[in-house]
C-alpha cells in the first residue's frame, strides 16, 4: 500500500513539474537567432594576463562603479551600486561623496560647463551640478518611458547621445533581455537647448556603450546582444546610415570610449557563453530555461577583458585576466594621462592600468 502511495505521489510531483516547466508564465517572448560561431581566443584575441597587473583605487568604499569620468578638476568620478557618485584624486586617496542620484548611476560624462551628465538606469538622463545638485533631464522619448538608461557621450555641439538598453526590462532583469533576444533597445539624443529627446535608432539588441569619433563624423555603439559594434554616421554623404564596424566579438561588448591615437576602448562584460549561444536558435527551450532556478541558467563568467579597436574595425589591443581574482566584469574603460581607468558593474573600486607597462601576453 505504501509503495503505491509513493508511486502516485511521485507521479503527481513529476506531472506538476512538467506543467510548471511548460506553462508557468514568464516575462519573455523569445525570438530565434542563430549566432555565428564564437571566435577562438587566439590571434588578436589570444588569451593573456595583461590586466592581472592593474591596481585599484577606492576599493574600500566603492562597489559597482559601472563607469568612470574624469572631471575638470582632474578627479575621478564613479557611480556606485548604492546610488552615490564618488569623487577621488586621479593619483589615489580616499573617495568622498559628491552626489546621490537616488537611483543607479551607470554612464557618466562631463559636459563643457563642468556638469556631470549621468545615465541612471532607474531615473533616466540626469545632470549633476558642481555643487552636487541632481536634475532630471529626460525620462522618455517617442511616448515611451526609459526602462534602462545605460551609457552616453556628448558631442561638441552639446547634444547628448545615450542608450536605453531595453524599454521592456530593467537593470536587475537584464538577463531576461538576452534570453528574449528581441530588439528592445534605442539610441537617443537629447538637445540641451530645446530640452527635447529624439529617437535616433530603434529596434536595437541591447544597445550599450556610445562613443563619438574625435572628428564628430560618426559614433560607435555597442550592440551587446549581437556581439558587435555599430557605426552611425552623423555627417557627410552617409549621414543617418548605420553599419557594422566589427562583428562576432569573443564577448559581450559593454562600454565604448574614445582613446588616443585612433583607438576606441571596448569593455567586454564577459566571454561568450556556449550554452546561451546554443539556446538562442530555440525560443521554446529559452522559455523553459527561464523557469528553472537561476543557478542552472547560463550566466556570465568572471573574466577581465578589454579590447582596443580602430575606426576601421582592426583589433590593436587585447588585455585580459582569466584569474578568479580578476577585476571583472569590466563595463567601461576611460583613457586619461597615460592610464586606463576601468569600471565594473559588480567589483570593488576603480581599476587602473598603465598604458606603457610591459604586458604579459602568454
Amino acid at each position: 500500500m505504501n509503495f503505491w502511495k509513493l508511486i502516485v505521489a511521485f507521479t503527481v510531483v513529476v506531472v506538476l513539474g512538467v506543467l510548471y516547466l511548460l506553462l508557468y508564465p514568464v516575462k519573455i517572448e523569445p525570438a530565434a537567432w542563430t549566432p555565428p560561431p564564437a571566435p577562438k581566443l587566439e590571434g588578436v584575441y589570444a588569451t593573456n594576463t595583461a590586466l592581472a597587473n592593474l591596481t585599484r583605487l577606492g576599493a574600500e568604499t566603492i562597489v559597482g562603479a559601472e563607469d568612470v569620468a574624469v572631471g575638470p578638476d582632474d578627479c575621478l568620478y564613479a557611480g556606485a551600486q548604492d546610488g552615490v557618485i564618488y569623487r577621488l584624486p586621479v593619483g589615489g586617496g580616499p573617495p568622498e561623496r559628491f552626489a546621490a542620484t537616488e537611483g543607479r548611476p551607470l554612464g557618466l560624462k562631463f559636459d563643457r560647463r563642468g556638469y556631470l551628465i549621468v545615465a541612471d538606469c532607474q531615473r533616466g538622463l540626469l545632470e549633476v551640478a558642481p555643487n552636487g545638485t541632481v536634475t532630471v533631464l529626460s525620462t522618455e522619448a517617442g511616448g515611451k518611458p526609459f526602462k534602462f538608461t545605460d551609457d552616453l557621450d556628448i558631442a561638441a555641439d552639446g547634444t547628448i547621445y545615450f542608450t536605453d538598453a531595453s524599454w521592456k526590462f530593467s537593470q536587475p532583469e537584464y538577463r531576461l533581455d538576452f534570453f528574449e533576444h528581441r530588439p528592445n533597445g534605442r539610441l537617443l539624443a537629447y538637445d540641451p537647448a530645446t530640452k527635447v529627446t529624439r529617437v535616433v535608432l530603434d529596434n536595437l539588441y541591447f544597445p550599450n556603450g556610445v562613443a563619438l569619433s574625435p572628428d564628430q563624423q560618426f559614433l560607435l555603439l555597442a550592440e551587446t546582444a549581437k556581439y558587435r559594434l555599430l557605426r552611425y554616421w552623423l555627417t557627410g554623404d552617409r549621414r543617418g546610415q548605420v553599419e557594422p564596424l566589427i562583428e562576432n566579438l569573443p564577448g559581450f561588448p559593454d562600454g565604448v570610449t574614445t582613446g588616443s591615437n585612433g583607438v576606441f576602448w571596448v569593455a567586454l562584460f564577459a566571454r561568450r557563453n556556449i550554452l546561451l549561444d546554443k539556446l538562442l536558435p530555440y525560443p521554446f527551450w529559452r522559455k523553459l530555461i527561464v523557469r528553472l532556478p537561476r543557478i542552472v541558467q547560463p550566466r556570465p563568467d568572471h573574466y577581465g577583458f578589454v579590447l582596443g579597436i580602430t575606426a576601421h574595425g582592426k583589433v590593436v589591443e587585447n588585455l585580459q585576466d582569466p584569474n578568479p581574482t580578476a577585476f571583472a566584469p569590466v563595463t567601461n574603460v576611460v583613457e586619461h594621462g597615460g592610464n586606463l581607468y576601468l569600471g565594473s558593474l559588480e567589483d570593488k573600486g576603480i581599476g587602473v592600468w598603465r598604458l606603457d607597462r610591459s604586458r604579459d601576453r602568454s
